[in-house]
């Protein structure tokens, strides 16, 4: 019990994060005030429970990994909390957190699964030491505020060392499955990985700027939960043993994040981890907030797919059929997509060689530029979301529509196409 002082405080939280979501969103404000009132709040709650905290982040997959390793400890029993919506720092996590608390900070749940930013990530151990950390890759993203992935790498080995019980790694990272990364820590050290026959399907950022044949491998020891095959059903084994799973969400990266949730579901249950039962969850996932969502308007599909720094943006592109697809691309620079976005001359547009229907977003024309290199064919550019919206979705009537967008042009484009289908954009 967090005491009575804390009421008037989760009370303005509760009060605000109704009032915007009767608004028609979510958004990290209540838990701004909220810390502000109460800046103890977080640990004190999270202090609460029983199973601890797991924390999961990485550069790539962090909100779909997260929502899949919720539904597999609720599959055992587990009642979980998260911070769903991808609102990854302290603030997107309290106001996650608000919808679950009672008045006097009372919290019902075993265990939280926290999504958080890799550089908020070492703030945040700091004051709450997870009892199972899941780190899932490191690329370049941001590099106007995370810089090279050397550093992103500093920060993720802090959360490591933070780290109490397991740490779960990616073994098929070669900076994360070092046995340099994994000095200091004391945690035991657990991960998961992928069979050498499935090694060419994944990326590792090193082969964008290298003429190697394939990524470094790692050093460190095996990886406990292994991807074996993908497919309608893929494989996994761990155990000693190998299990059919199938996980509907397009794209080799997501049957990764699968495994990887599988792996941290084991780290935290140990012995009462049942197979057949956590992978019977599986097929009922659906895509996390934005990421290969699709919304219905007029009738036709509409994917959503985020895309935010190279290596990202070749995965989603190679998980895709692009023929009889029509296509537009939304690049933003706000502060949470990242200023500098010369990232786009390192992907390969070559996917897209039919041609993009329309590119939008407040960097619609370096984007253009850039496919003009590729001499990848742009019907429409129009910087203004709304109205790049309108002409994408009145082209090639009946076809399949697929829009790549950088997070917050994500957001603005979802708002805009979930208004759209209700009829309410003129």
């Amino acid at each position: 019990m967090l005491g009575f002082r804390y009421s008037p405080a989760i009370a303005v939280g509760k009060l605000l994060r109704i009032a915007l979501r009767l608004r028609g969103g979510g958004s990290a404000l209540p838990g701004l005030v909220t810390e502000f009132f109460a800046p103890n709040l977080l640990s004190k709650v999270l202090g609460q429970l029983p199973r601890g905290v797991i924390l999961v982040t990485g550069t790539n997959g962090k909100t779909t990994t997260t929502k899949i390793l919720v539904e597999l400890l609720s599959a055992h029993g587990l009642t979980v909390i998260s911070n769903p919506s991808g609102s990854n720092y302290s603030r997107g996590i309290l106001s996650a957190l608000l919808g679950s608390v009672d008045m006097r900070g009372r919290l019902d749940a075993d265990i939280a699964v926290l999504e958080i930013d890799e550089a908020h990530a070492v703030s945040f151990v700091r004051v709450i030491q997870p009892k199972v950390s899941l780190l899932l890759n490191v690329m370049r993203d941001q590099m106007d505020r995370y810089g090279e992935m050397d550093r992103t790498t500093q920060m993720l080995h802090k959360v490591a060392v933070a780290t109490r019980d397991v740490l779960v790694v990616n073994f098929a990272d070669p900076r994360l499955g070092s046995a340099d990364f994994l000095r200091d820590v004391t945690a035991r050290v657990s991960g998961f990985g992928i069979s050498d026959r499935l090694r060419h399907l994944y990326a590792v950022d090193d082969e964008l700027t290298s003429e190697v044949d394939e990524a470094p491998a790692a050093e460190a020891a095996s990886p406990a939960t292994v991807l074996e095959e993908v497919g309608t059903t893929s494989v996994v084994s761990f155990g000693g043993r190998t299990h059919e799973f199938q996980l509907p969400l397009d794209g080799f990266y997501n049957q990764v994040n699968g495994v990887a949730a599988v792996a941290a579901c084991r780290a935290v249950l140990g012995d009462s981890f049942e197979p057949k039962r956590g992978l019977a969850a599986l097929p009922s996932i659906v895509p996390a907030f934005g990421r290969g969502e699709t919304l219905v308007v007029d009738g036709e599909e509409v994917q959503l797919v985020l895309v935010k720094n190279p290596g990202g943006f070749r995965v989603v592109m190679a998980a895709f059929e692009h023929s009889n697809v029509s296509t537009m691309i939304a690049l933003n620079d706000n502060d949470a997509d990242g200023r500098d976005v010369s990232w786009i001359w390192d992907v390969d547009f070559s996917p897209l060689g039919e041609g993009v229907d329309v590119v939008t977003g407040t960097r619609a024309h370096d984007l253009r530029l850039r496919l003009n290199y590729d001499e990848i064919p742009c019907s429409v550019v129009e910087p203004n979301p709304a109205r790049a919206l309108r002409e994408f979705l009145a082209r090639n009537p009946g076809e399949r529509k697929r829009i790549y967008c950088t997070y917050t042009a994500m957001l603005a484009v979802r708002r805009i196409l979930r208004l759209e289908a209700l009829g309410e954009v003129a």
